[in-house]
Formats: structure tokens, sequence, C-alpha cells
């Protein structure tokens, strides 16, 4: 029973990272192309907070991906 659990609770938690990746990856493309030059409420330019939310937007999904893979070689899923 414990497994189950387990397997259903990384399931959930490599779906969310990859959703979160992907959306960091949009919402960093947006604040780059669009956005470019203006300043973010204080915190620096659009364009580089873009950059950083589109990198660890591509390893939230790489993580996410790579997670869902262990899981499924290891038939846990």
């Amino acid at each position: 029973m414990k497994t189950a659990y387990t397997a259903w609770i990384l399931a959930g938690l490599a779906i969310s990272i990859y959703i979160i990746g992907g959306l960091g990856i949009i919402g960093g493309l947006i604040l780059i192309g669009i956005l470019g030059e203006q300043d973010l409420w204080g915190w620096g330019e659009a364009r580089s907070i873009g950059y950083l939310l589109f990198f660890v937007g591509i390893c939230l999904s790489v993580l996410g991906v790579l997670v869902m893979r262990i899981m499924r070689n290891r038939k846990w899923a």
C-alpha cells in the first residue's frame, strides 16, 4: 500500500514540476520579448529577470521529465 501512495505522490510532483517549468519558460519569453527594458517594480529590467525565469524553467522541465522517466523505468507508474 505504501508504494502505491509513494508512486502517486512522485507522479504528482513530477507533473507539477514539469508544468511549473513550462510556465516559467513562457513567462521568461514574454518578459524577454515583450517587456524588454522596462523596470519591474524596482527588481531590475524585465529582460534580465526573463532570462533567469527562462533558464530556471528549462531546468525544472528537465527535472520533471527525468523524474517521470525514472518512475517509468522502475515500473512505479
